[in-house]
């Protein structure tokens, strides 16, 4: 099946211009989660479309055949709350969410109102997880077709 087109793709734009245009709060806590997001993976911050902070980036291809380019990891910082995108179901990772703090959560994406308001420490152990899951799910399942960058560190 051909590639779909995805709305959200990775830019040229400029990471510092972004964090230049939030609210002083939200832009510390940018800077506090790219160096960590970096450790864990291994690749510099790209903006994928006009918000969303992502690292590294593959093909994967859904059950039904259609193929999308998505990051491996990234954050966003929206007004009401951080979102992170994890490639992972979150549901699966109930005792670091027990322990992470306060925080809601969908499948793939975990919301938190600031960064303060939960453990970091816990946060790294889940995104590392994350990655690493879904890397190993997409090699099992044959859904990662090729990666664009190189190996991540996880």
């Amino acid at each position: 099946m051909a590639k779909a087109q995805n709305k959200t793709v990775p830019t040229d734009k400029s990471i510092d211009l972004y964090l230049a245009g939030l609210e002083e709060n939200r832009r510390e806590e940018a800077k506090r989660l790219i160096p960590l997001f970096q450790e864990i993976i291994g690749y510099p911050p790209v903006l994928w479309g006009d918000s969303i902070v992502g690292f590294g980036q593959f093909l994967v291809v859904s059950p039904s055949g259609r193929e999308v380019d998505w990051c491996l990891a990234g954050f966003a910082m929206r007004k009401a709350a951080i979102s992170f995108y994890l490639s992972f179901d979150i549901s699966k990772m109930g005792a670091y969410l027990e322990r992470l703090g306060k925080h809601s959560h969908g499948k793939g994406c975990l919301y938190v109102k600031k960064l303060s308001d939960v453990d970091v420490n816990v946060l790294k152990e889940m995104i590392t997880i994350s990655v690493k899951e879904m890397l190993k799910w997409s090699e099992e399942n044959g859904s990662m077709k090729k990666r664009t960058t190189s190996s991540a560190k996880v």
